[in-house]
């Protein structure tokens, strides 16, 4: 393959990636693609076996990235609070939405069990990621012994994606910061030194 060719590839996966997190999968037309990849019509089809194809190129690029990130985030060093909690106050663009969340709304996405995978495989590792830091910081003396760190994941993993809905309704980030801040002073109350 050669670089131009590459490239073209590359462009019509990053541009249907920006247009799903923007659009959804019905929003996201052929036509619109070819825009935002500055491609023609034929490239599509040279690269991907249609649209579908195209799409899962997309949401793999977006899950991997997100999963990487909450690897990276989670698993590092320090103490599991501090982990927990960099990894609820990273940057994000809480009016836009989550660009993995979003697509576990779309319609026919949720339908379609193969692009729906890539949603779902990224929620397990973000869930298996923060069940280990809560596992960590219970055996190294920082939360409770007691604390339900599968539930505790959930309710975490509820409060970015919940704070995300809250923050587009209202059109404003004060909800989603509002969510991370009470989310963080509930963990805060499950250590040790919180009670």
């Amino acid at each position: 393959m050669t670089g131009g060719t590459s490239d073209a590839r590359d462009r019509l996966i990053e541009g249907t990636r920006q247009l799903l997190w923007d659009r959804g999968y019905v929003g996201t037309s052929p036509t619109a693609i070819w825009k935002a990849a500055g491609v023609g019509q034929g490239s599509m089809y040279h690269h991907f076996d249609g649209k579908p194809d195209l799409v899962l190129a997309a949401e793999e690029r977006a899950a991997s990235e997100m999963q990487d990130q909450v690897r990276r985030i989670l698993s590092g060093e320090g103490p599991a609070y501090d982990r927990i909690a960099a990894y609820l106050l990273k940057e994000r663009d809480a009016l836009r939405g989550c660009p993995i969340g979003r697509l576990a709304a779309d319609p026919e996405i949720a339908g379609d069990a193969t692009l729906r995978e890539p949603v779902r495989e990224t929620f397990v590792v973000l869930h298996e990621c923060l069940v280990a830091a809560i596992e960590e910081g219970k055996a190294g003396g920082e939360f409770r012994d007691d604390l339900d760190a599968a539930g505790i994941s959930y309710a975490l993993s509820a409060v970015i994606q919940g704070g995300y809905t809250l923050a587009r309704a209202e059109g404003s980030v004060v909800p989603f910061d509002r969510a991370v801040q009470g989310a963080l002073e509930l963990l805060r109350l499950a250590t040790h030194e919180g009670r």
